[in-house]
């Protein structure tokens, strides 16, 4: 009997840790600031071309 009882909180214990580190892992990833949404090349319009 003790070793069930063993087993069972070996579970318990463990699901509560892996839900533990799940929950931490989210609350580190909205702790992250987001980065602006700026493009990297940008091109000038000149007036003149093939659409305008």
């Amino acid at each position: 009997m003790s070793r069930l009882l063993a087993a069972a909180l070996t579970v318990v214990l463990a699901s509560a840790l892996a839900v533990g580190a799940a929950l931490g892992v989210v609350a580190l990833l909205d702790a992250t600031p987001d980065q602006p949404n700026t493009p990297l090349i940008t091109y000038e319009h000149a007036g003149q071309g093939a659409d305008g």
